[in-house]
């Protein structure tokens, strides 16, 4: 066991990084390369071991930890990948990296904040709208995308979209300025303002409970009690529940996310692997308004931002009820100091209703059994949206995925003499939300007894009419298909057919011969309403199918590229594909696109009610039988009849 300066203790390979060793990574490469006051650190991360050496370890094997950083200069604008071994003090590589622009980092959008105040051309523009208090503005940074700009081209680009609030708590959103400020983040400096005449929206829609008329009587309290404390064991990152052994891990651009997922098979008495690694690889939300202030609204939220960094501290509350077990979680900032995310992550336990149950009403007799599930979250603020990540593991050997996205939609004005706009739901007096799309790509890494994977589709297909062997037209059989190459593993949701889309092991098979397998459980999809041949897709072409397969590759760890922000090239899966290789029998890699297609609503606003979107992972012939059937029934004193006195 490592045991660092800040008596975090590192006991494992993917532990997660803690202060001191971004620290530690910092000072090393400041008396090593002597940095310059204007090289900024954009990101520190572990660097995760190769996966042989993953799955090889074992507890008390000696390992080493390495961090994995992204350093920009502002003063010429090169970006460097720099791989420090904390463990041996060696600088493994600095390497330059021409012609990538990295992620925006939360300093630069606080510089923008203060600049945009302040400069002459913003000021007069707000003015001309109506807005001379300079405290009230509020300006978003959008990433700036590429379009092809001569003018563009060399430099770190953000356009801030306008707001104002009539007053200092009013409702962020309400009033959009419809002013685009464009700004130059290396010399920071406002390049032009562009505005439209869109009348100022001027309603409020306060939605706090210090601004709001509350129901007269609050909902009667729901507690949840583990009078014997929660089922789960905790070392480290690592979780033990029941069956489950899961450990997670966290950096600034994923969030949270899973590593080595294991279940105990009761029935062979030994542990079973599942996934390797499943994170979010990127995040997309795109606008469908081709005027001119909002037509290059889409983001890469993950890629042009990072997605951890900007985890909520749920201390200051979440949904979480139970004996709740939190974890903090440190990023770095653009001068590498360590930061802090007290309670990034919350772990507990839910009852989820019914199990299992058959009744044998010829014996009047009933069996069923509740379920249960271990759930692991974290949310995340991303500008107007919140959007909350849980994985939750169930006693039946089901994995499932669920995003909830909740927040303010993003608004605009109606333009004059409008009623209805094209573009998006008029939600207010004046005040339109526009139409989008959220993508989310989940890098799934199966071991599904072992690395050595196939990838399995399987459709219905019905039988013709026939006198003698199909008379009434009722039967159909199941297809399947097991896929070779990557070209082969581009595919599109087809719930119509039946669809049903596995990772198999073909080397082991359950006790009837068939190979073990987890099948994927597709959830909400959609498709792109974006020209092929535009910028956007360009940039994010791995969006034209909804599920990708590959060969592992360590290098392949972003579905649109390590670098989207700004990128002119194209990169990703799109690209990747194009090589065509071996997929079946090897070590592979899934590649799903959750889609959430958004017509806000009236009611979305002005705070949107949860959606709820994902996937599932649920084992298929991977067990014997119900891995679940060995539980004991409920206990009588685990519930009451409601209301018995009244009803007296």
């Amino acid at each position: 066991m490592i045991d660092t300066m800040d008596s975090i203790p590192i006991s494992h390979p993917l532990s997660l990084l803690t202060p001191s060793e971004i620290s530690s990574t910092v000072a090393f490469l400041q008396s090593e390369k002597s940095l310059t006051p204007s090289m900024r650190f954009v990101s520190i991360f572990l660097k995760e071991p190769s996966k042989s050496f993953i799955l090889n370890y074992k507890p008390g094997d000696p390992f080493i930890r390495e961090t994995f950083s992204v350093i920009l200069d502002k003063g010429d604008g090169k970006a460097y990948e720099v791989i420090v071994n904390l463990t041996e003090k060696k600088l493994i590589s600095f390497t330059h990296k021409p012609g990538i622009q990295p992620s925006i980092m939360l300093d630069e959008f606080f510089e923008v904040d203060d600049l945009v105040r302040k400069d002459p051309q913003v000021i007069e523009a707000c003015a001309k709208k109506g807005l001379t208090n300079m405290d009230l503005l509020m300006v978003e940074p959008w990433s700036a995308g590429y379009y092809g700009a001569v003018e563009d081209e060399g430099k770190r680009l953000i356009r801030g979209l306008a707001w104002m609030r009539t007053h200092p708590t009013d409702h962020l959103y309400a009033h959009p300025l419809e002013i685009q400020i464009k700004i130059d983040l290396h010399k920071m400096k406002v390049l032009s303002v562009e505005t439209n005449d869109r009348p100022l929206p001027k309603e409020n829609f306060p939605y706090r409970a210090d601004q709001v008329v509350l129901r007269k009587a609050p909902l009667k309290p729901l507690e949840i009690i583990q009078k014997d404390g929660p089922g789960f064991i905790v070392k480290d990152n690592n979780l033990s529940w029941e069956n489950w052994n899961i450990r997670f891990g966290f950096n600034g651009r994923e969030g949270l996310l899973l590593h080595q997922v294991s279940f105990y098979d009761r029935f062979q008495e030994k542990d079973r692997s599942i996934l390797n690694r499943l994170s979010i690889s990127e995040m997309i939300t795109s606008y469908g308004d081709p005027t001119s202030l909002h037509r290059r609204k889409h983001a890469f939220d993950e890629g042009e931002y990072g997605l951890g960094i900007m985890a909520n501290s749920l201390k200051l509350g979440c949904d979480c009820l139970g004996e709740i077990k939190y974890f903090d979680v440190w990023v770095n900032n653009s001068k590498g100091q360590p930061i802090q995310i007290p309670n990034a992550i919350c772990l507990h336990e839910e009852d989820y209703g019914m199990g299992w149950k058959h009744t044998d009403w010829r014996l009047n007799q009933v069996e069923t059994r509740r379920s249960r599930r271990l759930v692991l979250s974290s949310i995340y603020t991303v500008a107007n949206y919140e959007y909350g990540v849980f994985y939750y593991f169930y006693l039946d050997g089901t994995i499932q995925v669920e995003l909830k996205l909740t927040g303010v939609v993003n608004t605009q004005a109606l333009p004059k003499d409008l009623s209805n706009y094209p573009y998006g739901q008029k939600i207010g007096p004046n005040l339109v939300a526009g139409y989008h799309q959220h993508y989310f790509n989940f890098r799934i890494d199966p071991c599904v007894d072992g690395i050595n994977n196939s990838f399995i589709t399987t459709h219905a297909e019905q039988d013709p009419m026939d006198p003698i062997t199909n008379p009434y037209g009722n039967s159909f059989k199941a297809i399947s298909q097991t896929l070779k190459r990557e070209s082969e593993a581009q595919l599109n949701v087809q719930t119509n057919i039946g669809q049903q889309l596995a990772i198999s092991n073909p080397g082991v098979l359950n006790y009837l011969g068939e190979p073990v397998a987890f099948k994927l459980i597709p959830g909400e999809t959609c498709l792109p309403f974006h020209s092929a041949d535009g910028p956007l897709m360009k940039r994010a072409g791995f969006l034209e199918k909804n599920l990708w397969v590959t060969p592992y590759d360590e290098n392949e760890r972003f579905s649109a590229g390590a670098y989207p922000n700004q990128r002119k090239e194209e990169d990703g899966l799109h690209v990747w594909t194009k090589k065509d290789r071996n997929i079946e029998n090897t070590d592979i890699v899934l590649w799903y696109t959750v889609g959430h297609q958004h017509y806000p609503r009236l009611e979305d606003w002005p705070v949107m009610p949860v959606e709820y979107a994902g996937f599932s992972l649920k084992p298929l012939g991977f067990f014997k039988m119900n891995p679940a059937i060995d539980l004991q029934p409920s206990k009588e004193g685990n519930w009451k009849k409601c209301c018995e006195e009244k009803e007296k």
